[in-house]
């Protein structure tokens, strides 16, 4: 499985299931991560913690421990 954590800077991957539960599922899909979404992966923090992806039209800072449930193909 692929996740959005795995995808790499300047790559863009459309998304085929939000994983998880409870709050953290519905903050993701609140944020307008739902299926068959594309989201291209703009850059990362020089630590690797956040990532910054872009998304209907608009720019969003992820978690890697939210992309992680992010499964892209």
């Amino acid at each position: 499985m692929k996740t959005l954590r795995d995808v790499r800077v300047g790559e863009s991957a459309r998304v085929v299931k939000v994983h998880g539960q409870g709050r953290i599922r519905r903050r993701v899909m609140d944020m307008g991560i739902t299926k068959n979404v594309e989201i291209f992966v703009r850059k990362v923090a020089p630590l690797g913690d956040p990532i910054e992806v872009n998304l209907r039209g608009y720019e969003l800072s992820l978690r890697k421990i939210d992309a992680e449930i992010i499964e892209v193909e």
